[in-house]
């Protein structure tokens, strides 16, 4: 049986501060893709809360040595919400939050999908749905075999969650016995073109069963399952505290999220996958995100940052 997660009873404080830092990613995303005129936008909203908690709280790591190794380990699996996973890194200090502004452009090290021979920090190069996972199982196992006291953490999309290598790679992480993997599955219920409905001519989001199917595949493979609400902050920081005590078993975050989360006009709508997004929509979201009007917020509307 699946747990669901226990809220950790975080400081005030440390609320507000993650709070915080989960908004501010959710700016940095629009805004980003707002400026590169390109860009994914759905998927990389519904995956703020998480990181905020990974890099802010949860993670074990060293922005100034970002290839120290005893470091925890990070795969965005998902490679498509790079741009959540960059505005992270530089809130954390990886890089200066202005480069920000040279996503996806020729010669940048924020690519549209992360590549790890360019920017210092990223684990894993990722785009080709599936195959993080498969990393994340080596890294935890070589880990262990080097008697390092490191964790991996994989942050997996539900639709890739279809792909067969991930459940090979999940075969593997239950026979090797990783409980220093931790698979988070961002369940936001969309795919890109959404899911065909049989009584409607539009598309529309999973079935209201598909989390618990999800939950039945990853235990039947071997794995500790723990749900979460994805946008809950105290009870993901608990999903990871209950990931981190150890009983033989890979761990599967199940993270039941809204895509596009935090604007009005992009939840749970799935053609905000990928879409530009016009000087108008992007006020609308700035003014969703409680981002006040500034100089920067009319630059980037303008095209420059």
């Amino acid at each position: 049986m699946s747990e669901i997660a226990a809220p950790a009873a975080l400081d005030p404080r440390e609320l507000a501060r993650l709070t915080e830092v989960a908004r501010r990613i959710r700016v940095e995303i629009v805004r980003t893709v707002a400026h590169a005129k390109a860009g994914h936008l759905g998927g990389p909203l519904s995956a703020a809360d998480m990181l905020a908690v990974l890099y802010f709280h949860t993670l074990r790591i060293r922005p100034d040595i970002p290839d120290w190794p005893e470091r925890d380990r990070l795969i965005l699996s998902k490679g498509h919400s790079s741009v959540a996973l960059y505005a992270a890194m530089a809130l954390r200090g990886y890089f200066p939050l202005e480069e920000m502004a040279t996503f996806d452009a020729v010669g940048s090290r924020l690519q549209g999908h992360p590549d790890m021979l360019r920017l210092p920090g990223l684990d894993m190069s990722t785009g080709s749905l599936g195959m993080g996972i498969s990393a994340g199982a080596g890294m935890a196992l070589g880990a262990r075999l080097s008697g390092l006291d490191a964790r991996t953490y994989v942050i997996l999309g539900d639709g890739e969650c279809q792909e067969g290598e991930v459940w090979e790679a999940a075969m593997v992480g239950a026979r090797h016995r990783l409980d220093n993997l931790v698979a988070i599955v961002d369940h936001n219920r969309l795919q890109q073109f959404g899911w065909v409905a049989s009584a409607a001519p539009e598309r529309t989001p999973h079935p209201p069963h598909w989390g618990g199917e999800l939950v039945a595949k990853w235990e039947a493979f071997g794995w500790r399952v723990i749900e979460v609400d994805g946008h809950d902050i105290p009870a993901f920081v608990g999903a990871f505290d209950a990931a981190a005590r150890p009983d033989g078993r890979p761990v599967a975050v199940i993270a039941h999220t809204v895509k596009g989360k935090g604007v009005s006009f992009m939840e749970d709508r799935y053609y905000w996958h990928t879409r530009p997004i016009t000087p108008e929509e992007l006020a609308i979201a700035m003014q969703d995100l409680g981002e006040p009007p500034g100089p920067q917020a009319a630059e980037t509307a303008g095209g420059a940052r």
